[in-house]
Parts: C-alpha cells; structure tokens; sequence
C-alpha cells in the first residue's frame, strides 16, 4: 500500500500524466465464474494465500480511478497473466508453473530420473512471454486510454494444460520420462505399477 501511494502521489506532485501500473491475477475473486474479465475485480474475496498482497493489487485500481476522475490524468493497470521468459524465479517452491517444471526437468535429466508433475495435469493455463508482455506494456502506455484495468493475456483458444506445459518441457530438456499423478501421493514408475495404473486412476506419459 505504502508503494502504491509513493508511487501515484509522486506521480501526480511531479506533473505524470499517464501512469500504467502492473496487477496480477490473483486479484480476482477467489470464487468466480469463468472466462474471468476485468469488470469481475472487486465481486468478492481473493483467495486467503494471497489476501493482504491481493488487496494492496487492487487498492492500484481503486486509486487509478480516484486520480483520473479527481485530476483529469490517465492513471491505469494491466493484469498481465502468467508471465515467464530470461531471468525467471526457478524455486521449485516459490516460483510459478513453467519455471518450476524447467527446474524441476533439469534436476530429473542431471539425476537421471523421472519428471513428476503433481495432479491431473487438466488444469489450463494462459501463459505469456516476458519479452511479447514488454512489447504489449509499451502498447498500452501509447494506446490504451482508459483508467480501467485491461487482462494482457493470449485468447482462450490458446489456453494449454498443465500437461502440455509439463510435456513441452520434458522434451525440450530431454527428459527420459515424465510421470503424472491424480493423488496426493507420489506415483513411483515401475513396470508393476504400470501394469495396474488404470485401475488406481493415474496415468503415465513416458518419453524416450
């Protein structure tokens, strides 16, 4: 909060005219109705992980209206969706999904052991390219000229599978096999395992 308000108070002292400030999508309610849009930011709670950090993302949004409609500026936000590319945070815990998949590929292939990939692997997701997210900033501080927060996202159509990402990775970085598990519970691959996985509701994607 305190960024926030050092941020847009400078702006405006200094005589800014047009500011974008970058959100994230877990501003958006952690109960909602999918595909999500912009106008969907405040209608209810975000998801208690990420509560204080969400709040203080959509206080931007709250401000940027206050500023223009106050001042006559054009201060906004973009939502940009998940973003990896050079210089990414590779924590297996603490980064995001392709940069732990990356690291978590390069530890498999330098130990010579299965990638494990936790869940069903459906889930979808809409990633984009720290460099193509540079280009589309730039747009929005040239062209996009409402206080409202824009989504900068690939469509729907584009959306892949944690799965797809996890393959995609596993054969870019070599590895021998790529293990996926519906449980809790980690999946160990072995050929008796393999024998009876349809009946325990896991399945197994193994690349040479």
């Amino acid at each position: 909060m305190h960024i926030n308000d050092n941020v847009l108070s400078s702006s405006h002292a200094v005589g800014v005219k047009k500011v974008i400030s970058c959100l994230s999508t877990c501003i958006f309610p952690d109960r909602t109705t999918y595909p999500i849009d912009e106008t969907m930011v405040h209608n209810g709670p975000p998801h208690d992980s990420n509560y204080g950090y969400s709040y203080a993302k959509r206080m931007i949004d709250v401000m940027n209206r206050g500023y223009s409609e106050t001042f006559g500026v054009l201060y906004t936000s973009i939502i940009p969706t998940n973003v990896f590319g050079p210089f990414d945070n590779f924590d297996i815990n603490q980064g995001h999904v392709l940069p732990g998949l990356i690291h978590k590929a390069y530890l498999a292939q330098k130990n010579g052991e299965p990638l494990t990939v936790w869940g069903s692997g459906k889930p979808l997701r809409q990633f984009i390219y720290s460099v193509d997210l540079g280009h589309l900033i730039i747009w929005a501080l040239r062209e996009y000229n409402d206080s409202s927060p824009i989504i900068l996202s690939v469509p729907e159509s584009d959306e892949i599978s944690i799965r797809q990402a996890a393959e995609a990775v596993a054969k870019a970085m070599d590895c021998p096999k790529l293990v996926v598990s519906f449980s809790n519970f980690l999946l160990i691959y072995s050929s008796v395992v393999s024998q009876h996985v349809s009946s325990v509701n896991f399945f197994i994607l193994t690349f040479c």
